[in-house]
């Protein structure tokens, strides 16, 4: 029986295992699905010796950059983006790496954009974050990063005064911030600056309604959750690690 499964470090709650294992007793699909919790990406080498029914994989944080050195091949869209949450393994063993997050939020997010919707703010600068911009990037809305250290054409948390919020009134929260247990946490965005203009898309699919959003809500804002992102970049996974 062929085997799929997740990279990642602490990833017992991961959103991968349940969907995939779900999509394939639902398809009579003769596949297993198997998280692979490392500590340090020096035991990757020994999954893949241990593991020789591996078809695919998908990477989490904090291993979508620090994965890309291991693989035999990276798509050059992967490439452009500095980040890989999907391998293809070949009959022969060889890697190739790929990143279907920028595909599942493009899609995720397309239906919710409207006319004011021409600047962005991307909230952490982690693997994520790069996919994000890269679809921003590819529908033709401009973007800025938000992060506590700041640095060159990135802003920080205390930067975000009210001439900011009312020019970007997309905001995408790519940190971990308000993930489950940690629920009461949110990302300093001065939420009392929101409006009934701006879209807040919290990468977060646990909790399904996370602080930030909560908050942002309360402003009449419209927010989104992770989880329509993720189901379309796993179909686009799973797209790939079925070519021939």
């Amino acid at each position: 029986m062929i085997k799929f499964g997740l990279i990642g470090r602490n990833i017992s709650y991961s959103f991968s295992r349940n969907y995939f294992r779900e999509k394939f007793s639902r398809e009579s699909i003769a596949a297993t699905y198997e998280n692979f919790d490392l500590q340090s990406l020096d035991e990757f080498p020994e999954v893949l010796r241990n593991n020789r029914e591996l078809k695919g994989l998908n990477v989490t944080i904090p291993y979508k950059e620090e994965i890309m050195p291991f693989l035999d091949l990276i798509d050059p869209v992967a490439k452009e983006i500095g980040a890989v949450n999907t391998i293809q393994i070949d009959p022969e063993g060889k890697l190739t790496g790929y990143n279907t997050d920028h595909f599942g939020f493009k899609k995720a997010l397309q239906q919710y954009l409207r006319s004011q919707h021409q600047k962005a703010l991307i909230l952490g600068t982690g693997g994520a974050s790069k996919a994000v911009a890269y679809a921003l990037s590819s529908l033709g809305i401009t973007f800025t990063y938000v992060s506590r250290a700041g640095g060159e054409e990135r802003l920080t948390y205390e930067q975000l005064d009210e001439r900011v919020l009312k020019e970007h009134q997309l905001i995408i929260n790519c940190t971990p911030l308000g993930t489950f247990p940690n629920t009461s946490e949110y990302p300093q965005l001065p939420v009392q600056l929101l409006t009934p203009a701006h879209l807040i898309f919290d990468l977060i699919y646990n909790p399904p309604v996370t602080k930030l959003m909560e908050l942002a809500k309360l402003q009449g804002a419209t927010v989104v959750n992770g989880q329509k992102m993720l189901e379309f970049q796993a179909e686009k996974a799973w797209e790939i690690w079925n070519r021939s």
